[in-house]
């Protein structure tokens, strides 16, 4: 069977990463048709916008995307393409693997966290208002003085249907993986309304699932805490979306930083499959970034695809380039100025050889 993918080389490191993956994948023997379509900050200077429609309308009739990371101005500029993407295709499940495999330097040997994170509501949703606008001063005057007159306000929608919906994903994910536990993260006793709403929803859906999958909360700040003293005790963690993007950073320096850091951001009938990374622009052309997330990245989507055989070979390669430590980038070495680091390109042509041996 032949998959057909778009493929979204991104910017900054993107396209030489998404390369090496494409290479890896090929290796696979699975065969792909790859759909070649642009986004990201060079694309908007020649078309006005960083997200072309036709970008859009490839992944809805292929129904699945390799995407490179793409560059998001800090501040000012375009809007977030990684956060349009999901609102566009209606991606509500970021899913976020964070599994540490021998050879990696890190402070922690026995994690395998899976961060599974609502996309489409909290204060993502980009629902702001600058200082001073009508839509703030009138926020400000249902809540007299609680609002300091000189602020910028952002709304953090949280739904009990978005809330269900992620929850249950994260169950589906656990029996699927063989998963034993889900704990759901918030920060309830805070923000009783808002996150309170998601803790309900959440126990709503755990009843469902009684005697197959252990359910237990988590407090955000509680969470962190224990994560850096006994990470080994969390399984699958499901959060509404600030908190999922905050934590799943932090368990990716659980394992070895976001070079190690896959993901995937799924809906209903359709997933775009990215490394957690941003782009990198200073490394741009060097041939010198970890191409492990976007690999490993690579391999969730043939693991989605139904190519499960593919998808264990290719963790199987990694793991044994992984664990000889010979040809890898310099951040996989004990000491990061190692000479004998190698490349982007020729990391991946190690964990060809090992699908080929």
């Amino acid at each position: 069977m032949v998959h057909k993918v778009t493929l979204i080389p991104g910017d900054g490191v993107g396209p030489e990463l998404t390369e090496a993956a494409r290479r890896v994948l090929e290796a696979t023997g699975v065969q792909f048709e790859w759909e070649i379509q642009h986004a990201g900050a060079e694309v908007a200077e020649k078309t006005g916008t960083p997200l072309p429609s036709e970008v859009l309308e490839s992944i809805r009739r292929n129904k699945v995307a390799l995407k490179g990371p793409i560059t998001t101005p800090i501040g000012t500029g375009f809007r977030s393409v990684n956060v349009a993407l999901r609102h566009e295709l209606g991606l509500y499940a970021c899913v976020r693997p964070c599994t540490y495999y021998p050879g990696v330097r890190s402070r922690y040997n026995d994690v395998d966290i899976v961060v599974v994170r609502e996309n489409t509501e909290d204060l993502y949703a980009g629902v702001e208002f600058a200082r001073g606008s009508v839509e703030a001063e009138t926020i400000r005057s249902w809540a007299p003085g609680k609002i300091h007159p000189d602020s910028a306000i952002s709304v953090k929608p949280t739904s009990a249907e978005a809330s269900r919906r992620i929850v249950k994903y994260a169950f589906e994910y656990a029996l699927a993986h063989d998963r034993k536990r889900v704990t759901a993260v918030a920060k309830a006793n805070i923000m009783k309304l808002t996150d309170g709403l998601f803790y309900e929803a959440a126990r709503e859906v755990a009843k469902e699932y009684e005697g197959r999958i252990e359910y237990d909360e988590c407090l955000i700040d509680a969470l962190c805490m224990r994560l850096v003293q006994r990470p080994e005790i969390y399984d699958v963690l499901v959060m509404p979306n600030l908190y999922g993007d905050i934590v799943s950073d932090l368990c990716a320096g659980l394992v070895g930083g976001l070079g190690m850091a896959p993901g995937a951001n799924i809906g209903d009938g359709v997933a775009v499959f990215e490394p957690t990374h941003g782009s990198a622009p200073k490394y741009k052309g060097l041939n010198k970034v970890n191409p492990c997330a976007l690999i490993l990245s690579g391999m969730m989507m043939l693991d989605y695809l139904g190519e499960k055989d593919a998808a264990r070979s290719l963790e199987s390669a990694v793991k044994a380039v992984l664990s000889e430590g010979r040809f890898v980038t310099y951040d996989l070495k004990e000491d990061r100025d190692d000479p004998t680091a190698v490349g982007t390109q020729e990391m991946a042509d190690a964990i060809i050889e090992k699908l080929q041996s």
